[in-house]
């Protein structure tokens, strides 16, 4: 069964407010298989995970075709053609999470998918774009000055998008602390289907950070020429590649 199939699957009516049996039905070709709901978070997720790490082997090909385009001096026609198939490349990845985010939120927003390293910089289920814009600052000279004021002009945006989207995230979970803890109790089914239907709005917020930073890598390959723009996504690569890297070697430490 594919991702796509489970992540059109809507949860059952809430019923209860202990229970977390609700059952998911699958059709295959000799009988239904009734699960709980649970199960369908689970293999969302764990599909998801498949496909990003068929994702990321995905990229070591990417890289490798960037890097090997950069040493051999190609024209930038023939880079162009290597730069715009790494950015789809990420909008693969981006295109996954949208279904992903549908049918497990947490999993996403929380970076249960990616390595403990990558989990201490991460923002709503992804990378910071004003963040990773002032790591490649640095690396990308020379620019000129219009690349200069479009980058930080970027950044600017970058961040004042993040400001909003983590003030309406914050105000989200103000809202679910007051519906949960606020007052007695009387009616806790419905007090608790109310708090589902706040958290649903998560799927919303993971949405569109994934939206600002897939615009903000089309807005860096549209500002840098083509072959700053293939030296950039490599660092950008390397420096995930290091970060995963980094969570290997802490996970294979000696203890004492």
């Amino acid at each position: 069964m594919s991702f796509s199939t489970f992540s059109k699957t809507r949860h059952a009516p809430f019923r209860t407010a202990y229970s977390n049996w609700e059952s998911i039905y699958m059709h295959t070709d000799t009988c239904v298989i009734s699960l709980p709901l649970s199960c369908f978070f689970d293999l969302g997720a764990a599909i998801f995970d498949m496909e990003y790490s068929r994702w990321l082997e995905d990229d070591q090909r990417h890289m490798s075709e960037l890097r090997t385009g950069l040493n051999a001096h190609l024209s930038d026609s023939d880079l162009r053609i290597i730069v715009d198939s790494y950015i789809s490349h990420y909008d693969e990845i981006f295109r996954l999470k949208v279904a992903a985010a549908k049918a497990d939120v947490f999993h996403l927003i929380t970076g249960m998918w990616t390595t403990p390293a990558e989990r201490c910089f991460l923002w709503m289920g992804g990378f910071r774009p004003s963040d990773l814009i002032k790591m490649l600052i640095s690396q990308l000279d020379p620019l000129t000055e219009q690349q200069v004021m479009g980058i930080y002009s970027l950044q600017h945006s970058s961040q004042q998008a993040e400001e909003a989207l983590t003030q309406g995230l914050e105000q989200l979970q103000q809202s679910l602390t007051d519906t949960i803890a606020g007052g007695p109790v009387i009616d806790g089914m419905q007090q608790m289907a109310v708090a589902l239907g706040k958290l649903a709005n998560l799927e919303g917020f993971v949405r569109q950070a994934d939206n600002l930073r897939q615009q903000t890598l089309h807005q860096l390959s549209r500002i840098l020429t083509v072959r700053q723009a293939a030296r950039c996504f490599l660092m950008i690569g390397e420096y995930y590649g290091r970060l995963r890297a980094l969570s290997s070697l802490w996970a294979s430490r000696p203890r004492e």
